[in-house]
């Protein structure tokens, strides 16, 4: 696959249809819950149909469409809406309930286990990704009216200074243990500086704002509801480091689960400070960058 292939108008379009709901959950997290649920309960539940659009310009384009496809994509964020719905309906103090825990689940093993990666061309798979996840801020934020998440990108230096120190924190614990498991290695290179800032932003925007969305501003969010704040914070952090049993390997790393579930429990202390996504995001792409620099 070329960048010119990629730079097509339909496929450009199709990543701004995607970007849209992403960027305005973002930076405008008010206007877009209260947009939302102003709509009347019908439209509200099958607007998000469109994002099957998306898919139906980049399969089109590089002649892979699949009717199937087309319609899980356009009906699947509709039963998201519909059970988030539903999940509003019975738990309207929003304290989560199953139905929460279920949707959850299923999205993070649609992502976890690549249920969904065979409908898109090679090297495009993240956009597959990305409406999953339009799909699941439409549904929390914007449906099940669900607070307290702290997906608002307008950055604070709040929110630096909370995940450079739990890095930090973290990173007491995780060299020593992870250089004595083997599981990490010192490379004494000086890397490219315009390679290192573009490696930490695409980690931030594509790795690390999604997965502390999912982990912490759902997770760990509606657990603390339930359960309290420590538990939340080391059921979740478990989750996490589960989450990551079949990374590098066809079998189960335990080494990578475990330096995971340890950064779990400091990437949830960064988002729980003051309940903002954006603390523990820097946390978490801080760790990854400078792991794929000087510890991979």
């Amino acid at each position: 696959m070329t960048l010119d292939s990629i730079l097509q108008p339909a496929i450009i379009v199709a990543a701004l249809l995607i970007l849209f709901p992403l960027l305005t959950a973002a930076f405008a997290p008010e206007g877009f819950q209260r947009w939302i649920i102003r709509l009347p309960r019908f439209v509200r539940v099958a607007l998000p149909a469109l994002l099957g659009l998306p898919y139906y310009l980049v399969a089109h384009t590089f002649g892979r469409m699949h009717w199937g496809w087309l319609a899980l994509y356009a009906l699947l964020p509709v039963a998201m809406a519909w059970w988030m719905d539903w999940a509003g309906s019975a738990d309207p103090k929003r304290r989560g309930n199953w139905r929460d825990y279920v949707l959850l689940i299923g999205l993070g093993l649609a992502v976890d286990l690549r249920w969904l990666e065979p409908a898109w061309p090679p090297h495009l798979a993240v956009f597959g990704k990305m409406l999953l996840l339009d799909a699941g801020l439409y549904g929390f934020l914007g449906v099940r009216q669900l607070d307290g998440v702290g997906f608002d990108l307008r950055l604070r230096r709040n929110d630096a200074g909370i995940g450079l120190r739990e890095f930090f924190f973290y990173a007491l614990i995780a060299i020593p243990l992870g250089l004595g498991m083997g599981f990490l290695h010192v490379h004494a290179v000086l890397p490219n500086p315009l390679r290192a800032i573009a490696g930490f932003l695409f980690t931030f925007l594509f790795i690390a704002i999604p997965e502390e969305l999912f982990f912490r501003g759902w997770l760990q969010n509606l657990l603390e509801r339930r359960i309290g704040r420590w538990g939340a914070l080391l059921i979740t952090a478990v989750v996490f480091g589960a989450a990551h049993w079949n990374k590098r390997t066809h079998f189960i790393n335990w080494r990578y689960v475990l330096m995971a579930a340890i950064a779990g429990v400091f990437y949830g202390r960064a988002w729980r400070a003051e309940r903002r996504v954006g603390a523990s995001a820097i946390t978490h792409a801080t760790v990854d960058t400078l792991w794929s620099l000087w510890l991979r």
